[in-house]
């Protein structure tokens, strides 16, 4: 798991049903970003599918996994030094024994990560 090493969740509140927003905040001092990229670090695409991942399956309590992915799109990077923190806001609907689930990654107006895929 990401969690406590690799980011912290700053506040989380659930506006709707099925529905949850978390502002994390980067570790930047993590030992990850020394090799993505030295200098230069940028938030690597499987840790922003990753932390989407973990805090669905915390919302939902229990651990779930990527089943599909319909659409993903990294819009933007997420340099921890520029945005150290961002809001993910994920939400979902329960179909056929998994969920189907839509997620952003954003700070401000910029949008970071889209993706569209299901859960189970």
């Amino acid at each position: 798991m990401l969690a406590g090493k690799f980011y912290t969740v700053v506040s989380q509140e659930q506006p709707a049903e099925q529905s949850v927003h978390t502002q994390i905040e980067w570790n930047g001092a993590h030992p990850i970003f020394e090799g993505h990229f030295p200098g230069q670090p940028v938030v690597p695409g499987v840790c922003q599918m990753q932390t989407i991942q973990e805090l669905l399956s915390a919302s939902i309590g229990k651990k779930l996994m990527v089943e599909k992915v319909g659409n993903m799109k990294f819009l933007n990077m997420i340099d921890p030094r520029v945005n150290p923190q961002v809001t993910v806001e994920i939400s979902y609907t329960v179909e056929e024994g998994g969920y189907k689930t839509t997620a952003v990654i954003k700070h401000e107006g910029t949008t970071f990560l889209k993706f569209q895929g299901r859960f189970k």
